[in-house]
């Protein structure tokens, strides 16, 4: 299995399963029914003994919870992570209001998450089928994150970690060393497909040939213009220290509130250069 067949077990999925749009049953109003929320797909692939899997475990970086590709998988030989971008409809609507997010940006948000849930366990059933083994960490039982839970996690020592925002599986950074793209000042990873969008991966024992070409720099695709920065409806970004992760949390908290089970932003993906493709320097 290569690249251009999970390629094609993607878009096979996103056109038929009907994951992909919003269904009249979960639609926030009737305009909603029937939108598409991804377009076509961007994938990558490392091995899984690459040593930037091991180097997020460093302080700073992600940290020792982050759980390596063989120890979601033993004899994990592969690790393919894909970048699904939110189509023009859900982008176009997110451009509108400058302070609150769109009804599309929050089923993008939702049920495109759901979406993404459920391509990653097709695809890790499309691997069984060929004989492979195959784990999809952000849906595993295992999967931990303190961003949503207050579990603690310890050190090697066993000393307890003070974390905030973190899990033990990062989709933004295995996208990184699978050579999706760069990060930029919000924190998203800027891929040739822009940056709004989200990310998912499968661990396997399947050979698949390695094709990362990683990011000569963190933020090689940012050019650091500002544009997130001005977008920001609550200020959780600068251009000396990036991202806020705690005003950032709080603000989709407030939405949260204002428009569950759903909530969102997404200002800092939307209506910047880096939205849909790597922006010119």
């Amino acid at each position: 299995m290569d690249t251009r067949r999970f390629s094609a077990l993607i878009d096979g999925f996103l056109l038929s399963s009907g994951w992909n749009t919003v269904a009249a049953e979960r639609a926030i109003d009737e305009e909603m029914i029937g939108l598409r929320i991804f377009d076509s797909p961007l994938l990558g692939v490392a091995t899984a003994d690459h040593p930037l899997f091991r180097a997020l475990r460093g302080d700073g970086v992600i940290g020792p919870h982050f759980l390596l590709p063989e120890e979601w998988l033993p004899g994990a030989r592969s690790v393919i992570s894909f970048f699904l971008p939110f189509s023009e409809s859900v982008r176009r609507a997110n451009r509108a209001d400058r302070n609150e997010p769109a009804p599309e940006w929050l089923h993008g948000r939702i049920e495109g998450q759901r979406c993404i849930d459920r391509l990653s366990a097709f695809l890790v059933e499309q691997l069984l089928q060929d004989g492979h083994s195959a784990v999809a960490p952000s849906i595993e039982d295992r999967f931990i994150s303190c961003a949503t839970t207050n579990t603690v996690f310890l050190d090697d020592d066993g000393v307890p970690l003070q974390l905030s925002f973190s899990s033990n599986w990062s989709e933004r950074h295995v996208a990184y060393v699978c050579g999706l793209g760069s990060f930029g000042l919000s924190k998203g990873l800027i891929t040739p497909k822009g940056v709004a969008g989200r990310f998912g991966s499968v661990v396997t024992t399947a050979p698949v040939p390695p094709d990362n070409v990683i990011a000569s720099a963190v933020y090689e695709n940012c050019t650091m213009c500002g544009a997130c920065v001005r977008n920001c409806p609550v200020g959780a970004i600068t251009i000396e220290k990036g991202k806020n992760h705690i005003l950032c949390a709080e603000f989709l908290d407030l939405t949260k509130r204002k428009y569950q089970p759903r909530y969102g932003c997404g200002k800092c993906q939307t209506g910047v250069p880096c939205e849909h493709a790597i922006p010119a320097k």
